[in-house]
C-alpha cells in the first residue's frame, strides 16, 4: 500500500515539476502572441495608409497590408511554438515536406487556391475599388461594385445593397466583365414611340432631352437614339448614353431615372397630339 501511494506521489510530483517548468514558457508565449497581434494590427493599419498614398491603388495596397499582417502573425505563432518546446513542429511547417504537409495542403487546397488567386488579382489588377463588375457563369452571375480584395474573398456591393463575398479562385476561373475599367459606363433602355408621327423629330428631341440631364456625357461620348425594332405595329427606339463614374457624384440609377423621365415626357407630348 505504501508503495502505491509512493508511486502516486512521485507521479504527482513529476506533474508539478512539469507545470512549474512550463508555466514561465506559457506566460512568455502568451505575451509574445499578444504583442505580435497588436503589432500586426498596427503594422497593417500603418502600411495600408502609407501604401495607399504612395501607390495610388487602394485595392493592391489593402491586399499587401493584409498579407504583411498575416506574415507577422504566422511568424509570432512559430516563435511561440518554439518557446514551448515544439521546435519539431515549426521545423516541419517551415520545411513543408513529408506526408503531413501533403495531407494538410490537400485539406486546405481551397484556402491556398483562393490565396494565390488573390495575389494574382492584386498584381494583375483586373479591377479597382469602386469598379462595377460582373463575374460568374450564366445564369449565376453577380454584379456589383468592388469594395475590397481580401486574402480569401473579394467583396462586392450589389445595386440593391447586398454585400457579396466571392472566393478569389471563382473570379479567376470564370469570365469577368469590368464595366468601369476606364471610368465610363454606358446605360440604355427601350421605349415605344407613338404611331403615325414624325419619328425623325421625336428622335432629335429625345436626343436633346438626354443631353440636358445632369451627369450624361455630351462630348466624346454622345447619347444615341435609334430605331431598334417594331412591336405591335409601333416602332421601338433604343436610347443609349454614357456617364463618367470617376467624376460624377450621382449614382447611375439616379441618372438613368432622370433620362427615362425626360424621354417619357416627349413620348407623352406626341401621344397627346394624336
Amino acid at each position: 500500500m505504501k508503495s502505491f501511494f509512493r508511486d502516486v506521489y512521485i507521479q504527482l510530483e513529476s506533474y508539478y515539476d512539469w507545470l512549474v517548468n512550463i508555466t514561465p514558457k506559457l506566460l512568455l508565449a502568451f505575451i509574445i502572441m499578444a504583442g505580435v497581434w497588436f503589432l500586426a494590427r498596427s503594422v497593417r493599419k500603418t502600411a495600408d495608409t502609407r501604401l495607399k498614398k504612395s501607390m495610388d491603388d487602394p485595392l493592391l495596397a489593402g491586399f499587401l497590408a493584409n498579407l504583411l499582417r498575416l506574415f507577422i502573425l504566422i511568424t509570432g505563432l512559430l516563435l511561440a511554438l518554439r518557446i514551448l518546446g515544439f521546435g519539431g513542429i515549426t521545423t516541419s511547417i517551415l520545411a513543408g515536406a513529408g506526408i503531413s504537409a501533403f495531407v494538410i495542403g490537400f485539406a486546405l487546397r481551397d484556402i491556398g487556391e483562393n490565396f494565390l488567386a488573390g495575389i494574382l488579382m492584386a498584381f494583375k489588377r483586373p479591377f479597382r475599388v469602386g469598379d462595377f463588375i460582373e463575374t460568374g457563369n450564366p445564369p449565376n452571375t453577380v454584379k456589383g461594385r468592388v469594395v475590397s480584395l481580401n486574402i480569401r474573398v473579394t467583396q462586392l456591393k450589389t445595386p440593391d445593397g447586398k454585400d457579396v463575398y466571392i472566393p478569389n479562385a471563382n473570379i479567376i476561373k470564370t469570365p469577368l466583365f469590368n464595366y468601369t475599367v476606364d471610368g465610363f459606363l454606358r446605360l440604355d433602355f427601350t421605349v415605344s414611340l407613338p404611331a403615325g408621327q414624325d419619328y425623325s423629330s421625336i428622335i432629335a428631341e429625345m436626343q436633346g432631352a438626354v443631353k440636358m440631364v445632369d451627369g450624361v456625357l455630351t462630348t466624346n461620348r454622345i447619347p444615341g437614339v435609334r430605331i431598334s425594332g417594331i412591336a405591335s405595329g409601333r416602332p421601338e427606339a433604343r436610347v443609349s448614353f454614357w456617364i463618367d463614374t470617376s467624376t460624377t457624384t450621382r449614382k447611375e440609377e439616379s441618372i438613368k431615372s432622370d433620362v427615362i423621365l425626360a424621354v417619357q415626357r416627349i413620348v407623352e407630348n406626341y401621344t397627346i397630339k394624336q
